[in-house]
């Protein structure tokens, strides 16, 4: 049965699958042949230092622009090779786009790099995995977490040889990108479709539905194999700390976008009337957006600070307005009304800055009423990471590496959203597990008799 405040209202067939299509429709032939024909080719590319994975962006466009698909993608998946998911998830315009030179006058619109990256993977010839392994060492890495940078770690290590157990604790690979990305940018099952053209490479050996205890089990992880890679990504969500935060209606957002993400039949999801999503990163924009095309009528993001300090970007901020979903800055959740168990709406105090930054209250509160609130105000490591194990921790609760990678366990490397290196972006991971396959691998070489 529907809890209090579930409408039983459903849309149509039709409005469900157009809502939920894909939000940036891939380019014709013709129209990236045109794109590409923008770029400048400039000698010093400024978009290949802002691209955390530091693919060469004018080598691959110049072979769009001549007619070379599969030569594009060969330069993409040499430096990245999540580089399909990345062109579909990530903030290119505050990346690669953001640093095109086609943004100064006359123009002010840089190069669609991040469309023309997806096109030349998606026309990529059928044909064999384009790389080959090396020869097999006999070493054995294990992976702990299928994300993007377990599995940018894998395939690296993979192809120099090496043997990988690659663990994960869904009963699917893909972390982020299969569970925690908005349904409209990666359609069509494309995770696992990017995750078995990877495994293609070979050595990899992947065993879903395996939740490892780092505090008991990595010493001996740690022994069993020649070295280990942690991408656990982020497990828990940080709690508001506020009386009443378990009742019926509160729920984490990343929860929601998971549901999402894996139903079959969207008709079937629960929607309320009246939605409240606090924080204000991507999750945020992402779940409130994805309710709105299910059918909430009345969608509210409140953040704490202000636009400016919101860690979604501009162009997710105005693609949430142009979903009909309101943003209200400056707003602090302070309590939560119920009754009989039942959530009616979130209590703020209105924020402001001090002169030094400071956040702080004012003696102004605002009520909005909801039916269901949604968390999006992060995550944190589990504790069971540092409780008995080796480990060290970074300042921020993550784990502490070097610049290779490396934790303070010997034989242990770690990367993607777990360490404090760099934004929690899908490209970042990626860029993680490769410097960190490539640490590994001459870790391996060392201990070569």
């Amino acid at each position: 049965m529907a809890s209090e405040g579930v409408r039983n209202h459903r849309m149509p067939d039709k409005e469900y699958q157009d809502n939920f299509s894909d939000i940036k429709p891939a380019f014709t032939p013709k129209q990236a042949h045109i794109e590409a024909s923008r770029c400048l080719y400039c000698h010093d590319a400024p978009c290949i230092s802002a691209c955390p994975t530091g693919i060469n962006i004018p080598s691959f466009i110049n072979r769009i622009a001549s007619s070379n698909d599969p030569g594009a993608a060969q330069v993409i998946l040499e430096a990245n090779i999540l580089g399909g998911s990345c062109a579909r998830v990530c903030p290119t315009e505050v990346l690669c786009e953001q640093a095109c030179v086609r943004n100064h006058p006359p123009e002010c619109q840089p190069v669609m790099i991040g469309r023309l990256q997806r096109h030349a993977i998606e026309h990529r010839q059928k044909a064999p995995h384009p790389f080959s392994r090396s020869e097999r060492t006999g070493r054995n890495i294990a992976v702990v977490g299928a994300g993007p940078a377990g599995l940018a770690c894998a395939h690296k290590l993979a192809r120099q040889g090496h043997n990988i157990t690659l663990f994960d604790a869904h009963s699917k690979p893909g972390g982020l990108n299969e569970y925690g990305i908005a349904a409209y940018k990666l359609v069509d099952n494309y995770a696992q479709q990017e995750i078995s053209f990877i495994l293609e490479i070979g050595g990899i050996t992947l065993e879903t539905g395996r939740r490892l205890n780092l505090d008991h089990q990595l010493a001996d992880l740690a022994i069993q194999y020649d070295a280990v890679f942690l991408g656990i990504g982020l497990g828990l969500t940080k709690t508001l700390g506020l009386p009443e935060e378990q009742c019926e209606g509160v729920q984490d957002a990343l929860e929601a976008i998971e549901a999402i993400r894996q139903t079959r039949n969207l008709s079937e999801l629960p929607v309320s009337s009246k939605v409240v999503v606090i924080g204000g990163g991507n999750t945020a924009i992402d779940v409130a957006c994805q309710l709105r095309r299910l059918g909430a009528e009345e969608v509210t993001i409140a953040y704490r600070r202000g636009f400016q300090a919101m860690s979604a970007t501009r162009h997710e901020q105005l693609f949430a307005r142009e979903n009909g979903v309101r943003i209200l800055p400056w707003l602090k959740p302070i309590g939560f009304e119920t009754q009989a168990g039942h959530l009616k709406g979130v209590r703020f105090v209105k924020t402001t800055e001090d002169n030094t930054g400071q956040l702080i209250d004012t003696n102004e509160q605002v009520f909005i009423p909801a039916e269901r609130t949604y968390k999006a105000i992060g995550q944190s490591l589990s504790a069971e990471c540092f409780s008995s194990c080796q480990l060290a921790q970074s300042r921020n609760g993550k784990i502490r590496v070097d610049d290779h990678f490396r934790t303070s366990m010997n034989n242990v490397w770690a990367g993607g959203d777990c360490v404090d290196k760099g934004e929690d972006l899908t490209v970042h991971a990626v860029q993680h597990g490769k410097l960190a396959a490539e640490a590994i691998h001459q870790f391996l070489q060392q201990l070569e008799v």
